[in-house]
C-alpha cells in the first residue's frame, strides 16, 4: 500500500514538474531579456567598441521598406531556417527590434537567440515608429514615400457611428496639446502628432481608430503610422469638416 501511494505521488509530481515546465522556462527567457528605450539604444551605439548588433525583426518586405541604419534583418521564419545568421561570438550584444511595443516579432527572435546561447540580449521595444519619429538615422528604400489611400468619414457619418455604435472606435485628435483644449471632437482623446508613435500604444486594436486634425496632413501621417503597426481599422476624419458641418464641439 505505501510502495502503491509513493509511486502515485511520483506520479503526480512529475505530471506537475513536466505540466510548469514550459512556463518556467519561459519565465527564466523573459527575464535574460533586457528592454531598452530608445535613449539607451542611442548610447549603445555612440559608446565605444564592442558596438550592438541591431536586428530587425520585421519581414523582409518591411525591412526593405525602412529600417534602422545598419541594422540587418533576421526574421522569426529566418532564425528557424538558419540560425548561423547570428554571429558566431554568444557574447555579443544582440539589439532585436520591431514595430513597436504591440509587435511581438522581436520579442520571439530574442527568445530564439536565448535559446541557442546568447546572453546578452535586449529588446528596443518602440521600434521603428518611434525612432523614425525622433528623426534618428534610417535607411528608407524605394517605397517608403509611396502615398497611402486613407479611409476617410463623412462628419455625419462619423456623428452616426458616435451615436450608435458607443464603445467599438476611439477618436484620436493628432493636434497639438493647445489645439484640442481650444475644442475637439467630443469624446476624442488627444495624441499629439509629434509624439503619435510612442503614444498610439493606448489605442485598442480591437476597436475602430478614427484619426483627425484641422486638414489632414497630420492624421494622414497617423494613419499611416497605424497602418505600419497593423492597426485593421483605422479611418481619417477632417476637423475643420466636423465643425462646418455644424456638430457640437467639447472644450
Amino acid at each position: 500500500m505505501i510502495r502503491h501511494t509513493r509511486t502515485v505521488l511520483a506520479i503526480v509530481v512529475t505530471f506537475i514538474v513536466l505540466s510548469i515546465a514550459p512556463a518556467l522556462r519561459a519565465e527564466q527567457q523573459k527575464s535574460l531579456i533586457t528592454t531598452i528605450s530608445t535613449e539607451q539604444l542611442i548610447d549603445m551605439l555612440a559608446a565605444a567598441e564592442p558596438k550592438p548588433l541591431v536586428i530587425d525583426a520585421r519581414t523582409p518586405g518591411e525591412f526593405e521598406e525602412v529600417h534602422i541604419k545598419d541594422a540587418i534583418n533576421i526574421s522569426e521564419e529566418m532564425m528557424k531556417k538558419d540560425p548561423s545568421l547570428l554571429p558566431a561570438d554568444h557574447t555579443c550584444k544582440l539589439v532585436f527590434y520591431c514595430n513597436g511595443v504591440k509587435c511581438g516579432k522581436s520579442k520571439k527572435v530574442a527568445k530564439l537567440a536565448i535559446e541557442r546561447g546568447y546572453d546578452n540580449v535586449y529588446v528596443y521595444a518602440e521600434g521603428m515608429p518611434v525612432w523614425e519619429e525622433k528623426g534618428m538615422p534610417i535607411y528608407a528604400g524605394a517605397g517608403y514615400e509611396k502615398k497611402v489611400e486613407t479611409s476617410k468619414l463623412k462628419p455625419l457619418e462619423l456623428k452616426s457611428i458616435i451615436d450608435t455604435k458607443p464603445g467599438s472606435f476611439t477618436i484620436v485628435d493628432v493636434r497639438d496639446q493647445s489645439e484640442f483644449l481650444a475644442g475637439h471632437i467630443p469624446g476624442a482623446i488627444n495624441i499629439p502628432a509629434a509624439v503619435f508613435a510612442s503614444g498610439s500604444g493606448v489605442l485598442d486594436k480591437e476597436k475602430r481608430i478614427v484619426v483627425y486634425c484641422n486638414s489632414g496632413g497630420r492624421s494622414y501621417n497617423a494613419y499611416r503610422k497605424l497602418q505600419k503597426l497593423a492597426y485593421p481599422n483605422i479611418s481619417q476624419v477632417i476637423f475643420a469638416d466636423w465643425e462646418a458641418a455644424g456638430l457640437p464641439v467639447e472644450k
